[in-house]
C-alpha cells in the first residue's frame, strides 16, 4: 500500500506565512465595522490608506469575499492582510476542490487565526500588524456571526458587531449604547444599520485623522445575506449619507 502525504494549499504553492514580514514604512488600512441586522451582516470601511503621516491613497478596498458565505475586512498592515486574504481565499477553494465539501465556518476561522498566529513574531516588532474582523454565515444552522481577532491569532465572536483599525477606539462603545437605547442590531433593517454605520464611521474620521471622510470618496459597504454578498450602490450610500446628524 502506497502511503500518500497530503500536502496542505500552503505547501503546494509554497505559502510561507511564518515570515512575511515587510518594511517599517507599510502602508496601513485604518477603520472597519461589521454590524448585524435583522437579514444578515453589513460590513463597512473607509478608503484611506496611510505611511505614518502621510495620505497614500484614498481608494484602498478593505473588505474582501473569502467565499459567498464570509466576509472579511482589514486594517493595519494593507499589502500584508491583501496577500493573506487572497491566499485564505484560494486556500478555501482549494480545500472545497479536493474534498468535495464546504469547509465549516469553525474551520475557516481556525485557518485566519493560524496565519495571524504565525504572524505573531513580526507584528511583535511592529512589522506587518494587520487585524481582521469576519462576518459568516453558516449555511448548516442558518446562523449568522461577526468574530474579531488579536494580532497572536485568538478569536472571539460577537453576534451584533465588531470594529478594528485605528479609528475604531473613538467609536467602540457607541455600538453598545445603541444596542441599548435603540434595541439589538439584529431586529435592525439594512437601512437602518447603514445609517447608524455610515454615522460611527463619519466620527471615528472626525477624530482620527488615518480615517477617511465622505466628502472626497464614498465608504466601501458590502452586505452578508443567506442568498450571498452584495455591494451596496453609491446611490444608496449617498441617500443614506443625507441623512446623517451633522
Amino acid at each position: 500500500m502506497i502511503d500518500v502525504q497530503t500536502k496542505t494549499f500552503a505547501e503546494l504553492v509554497s505559502f510561507d506565512a511564518s515570515n512575511m514580514g515587510v518594511s517599517a514604512h507599510d502602508t496601513h488600512a485604518t477603520t472597519v465595522l461589521a454590524l448585524r441586522f435583522k437579514d444578515g451582516v453589513l460590513m463597512l470601511a473607509d478608503r484611506r490608506a496611510t505611511m505614518g503621516n502621510l495620505i497614500m491613497f484614498d481608494h484602498a478596498e478593505k473588505v474582501f469575499e473569502l467565499d459567498d458565505e464570509m466576509l472579511i475586512a482589514i486594517s493595519g498592515s494593507f499589502a500584508k492582510s491583501v496577500e493573506v486574504c487572497r491566499f485564505l481565499k484560494h486556500s478555501f477553494k482549494y480545500y472545497r476542490r479536493v474534498t468535495l465539501n464546504e469547509l465549516s465556518v469553525k474551520g475557516k476561522l481556525q485557518e485566519i487565526s493560524r496565519t495571524l498566529a504565525q504572524n505573531a513574531p513580526a507584528a511583535m516588532q511592529g512589522i506587518g500588524l494587520f487585524i481582521p474582523i469576519v462576518a459568516a454565515y453558516d449555511r448548516e444552522t442558518g446562523d449568522f456571526s461577526v468574530h474579531f481577532f488579536d494580532a497572536a491569532g485568538a478569536v472571539f465572536q460577537n453576534g451584533a458587531y465588531a470594529c478594528a483599525g485605528s479609528g475604531s477606539e473613538r467609536i467602540r462603545g457607541v455600538f453598545e449604547y445603541i444596542a441599548r437605547t435603540q434595541g439589538p442590531w439584529e431586529s435592525k433593517t439594512l437601512k437602518a444599520t447603514l445609517k447608524e454605520g455610515l454615522q460611527m464611521l463619519e466620527i471615528a474620521a472626525d477624530l482620527d485623522s488615518a480615517t477617511g471622510g465622505f466628502s472626497k470618496v464614498l465608504p466601501v459597504a458590502k452586505v452578508l445575506t443567506a442568498k450571498g454578498v452584495d455591494l451596496a450602490s453609491d446611490e444608496e450610500l449617498a441617500e443614506s449619507i443625507k441623512t446623517l446628524s451633522r
